[in-house]
């Protein structure tokens, strides 16, 4: 039985990228619609489609040999507007590299968009 779809996405991501496959299947929500729009936008993944199984859905998303590294951040840990230094240190390799992925009130972004509104945020994951 699965618990955490975000953390089962996450790893069936880092472990298709590691073996060399070009696609691999995730589970579908809205949740992780999102995040993959996040990964599409900064070129960690190619496109992905839903594929409507009767049981909820799936993704079918393609790789394209970005990933080094991605995981769900648990507990999902609140991060103020001026803290993103700390956290990208803790889960990033650089600070020039991967992206962490929050959640906000406005919705699910990557951090530094998340600086530039002004609001705090919830971490969810990060890729690099």
């Amino acid at each position: 039985m699965k618990h955490d779809p975000l953390a089962d996405m996450f790893s069936v991501l880092k472990n298709m990228e590691a073996i060399g496959r070009t696609e691999c299947i995730v589970p579908a929500s809205s949740t992780i619609k999102d995040v993959l729009q996040v990964i599409h936008q900064h070129k960690y993944i190619g496109a992905f489609e839903l594929i409507d199984d009767g049981k909820g859905g799936k993704f079918s998303v393609n790789l394209i040999g970005k990933i080094n590294d991605c995981g769900v951040i648990k507990p999902r840990f609140s991060v103020r507007r001026g803290e993103f230094i700390k956290w990208e240190k803790r889960y990033l390799p650089s600070s020039e590299s991967g992206i962490l992925i929050v959640t906000t009130s406005k919705g699910i972004m990557d951090q530094h968009n998340a600086a530039k509104s002004g609001t705090g945020v919830s971490l969810l994951g990060y890729v690099y």
